[in-house]
């Protein structure tokens, strides 16, 4: 396994951007849509999503704040095999509160499990 990438929830993707990039000196890696879920996914990071973590920004249209107790989304997992990978976190003892499948409004196959304190760790099937 290995860290893909962080989620937060932004309220001006725009100023975001610009505080990301143009502050931290990130690169804006890849943005895109979704209509039909009313929000933006926006990668930045320093290198090439392949070879390291980067921040998922996620801009949820018509929402322009939040509080940080509700800021905070996910960290992200790649897993070779989503289905045998969430049978041994349950086997474990871990709590699966997604079980695996293609996203809602996309056709990435994305699973979620939750840590002891509540916080969601989403894992996503890298090989097809």
């Amino acid at each position: 396994m290995r860290l893909l990438h962080t989620m937060i929830r932004v309220g001006n993707l725009e100023d975001s951007l610009k505080f990301y990039c143009d502050v931290l000196g990130m690169k804006l890696l890849r943005q895109k849509e979704y209509p039909d879920g009313k929000f933006t996914l926006a990668f930045v990071g320093y290198g090439p999503e392949s070879e390291q973590a980067v921040i998922e920004l996620t801009y949820n249209w018509g929402v322009d704040q939040y509080d940080i107790g509700t800021g905070y989304g996910h960290v992200a997992l790649g897993v070779d095999d989503i289905y045998s990978t969430c049978e041994a976190i349950k086997t474990k003892g871990g709590k699966v509160t997604r079980e695996p499948g293609p996203m809602k409004h996309g056709s990435s196959v994305i699973a979620f499990v939750e840590d002891p304190n509540g916080y969601k760790i989403e894992l996503i099937q890298t090989r097809g």
